[in-house]
């Protein structure tokens, strides 16, 4: 790496693992205050892995688990990392109303602005769910007080994505910029780069390489995901999901932690509103 890399964006969806999109057909909102929570116990371990790396990152956290969880949230803010929203319920963008999703998004901004007394001003859908179909949403975050989203991935995928999309930061409303995924181009077409499934799916060294191509070659910020149920192999297992549901989730669960520690020790990473609303001279992301 240079002698002053580009800072990198490292986000965690603070979600568990009943409340994935996947699974909405298989556990029923009404179920989720009757299953097992892990979510506070696998974010103790992420919290004491930013900690021993001396890292900042950006928690895109549920109002519902904040509202069960304060101390949690409470945590994430006094250790220095940025909170921003993922929505309250988990309930995809693409599903809902103009004013269904309007009050879900004030209503989690709310929740956590409360509970902390710092402002929350990114946004990130679940399940990337704003596409061509919805971009009402970006007239939605503005007038709830939002000043970034991470809610679009530039890629083909049978459950989200907007491959035509700008791959980096660029304001979609005045006063409002999209953050998208990371995703490097090759062959024609966007690449998933920036974590999740894909992270677990990959061998490291080509998820590093994918980064480090965004950084050298392109001289941008990288946005990597990861959610606290990915290192969780003692997590509940879901019955009657399809294959292609339990590969994509239980993929490599037993390696992530592992692999996130490297990619710690690999790039420089930071909190999203650091890097994109107030960025320095130094390896700041261009928008």
């Amino acid at each position: 790496m240079s002698a002053h890399p580009i800072t990198n964006a490292l986000t965690i969806d603070v979600e568990d693992y009943f409340q994935v999109s996947a699974f909405a057909k298989h556990i029923q909102r009404s179920e989720w205050s009757t299953r097992e929570c892990r979510v506070e116990q696998n974010m103790d371990r992420i919290l004491a892995m930013l900690s021993r790396a001396n890292t900042k990152a950006t928690f895109f956290t549920l109002g519902w688990i904040a509202e069960r969880y304060p101390q949690l949230v409470r945590r994430i803010v006094q250790q220095g990392h940025e909170l921003a929203s993922h929505g309250y319920g988990h309930e995809r963008a693409s599903d809902q109303s103009q004013a269904e999703f309007f009050a879900d998004i004030a209503r989690a901004k709310t929740i956590l602005e409360d509970l902390t007394g710092v402002e929350v001003q990114g946004y990130r859908a679940p399940s990337f769910s704003i596409g061509a179909g919805n971009l009402w949403a970006f007239d939605c975050l503005l007038k709830a007080g939002y000043r970034y989203s991470s809610s679009i991935y530039p890629i083909l995928h049978d459950h989200y994505g907007m491959p035509n999309a700008p791959r980096f930061a660029h304001p979609v409303r005045d006063g409002l910029l999209e953050i998208p995924a990371t995703t490097v181009r090759l062959f024609k077409r966007n690449l998933p780069s920036g974590g999740g499934g894909y992270f677990r799916l990959m061998p490291y060294v080509l998820s590093r390489w994918l980064l480090q191509r965004v950084n050298r070659s392109e001289q941008q910020s990288a946005i990597f995901y990861f959610h606290p149920w990915e290192i969780d192999t003692g997590q509940p297992r879901i019955a009657g999901i399809s294959s292609k549901t339990r590969f994509r989730h239980y993929l490599n669960l037993g390696r992530m932690e592992g692999r996130l520690q490297q990619l710690l020790l690999d790039f420089k990473w930071g909190r999203m509103d650091e890097i994109f609303l107030n960025p320095t001279t130094s390896g700041a992301a261009r928008v």
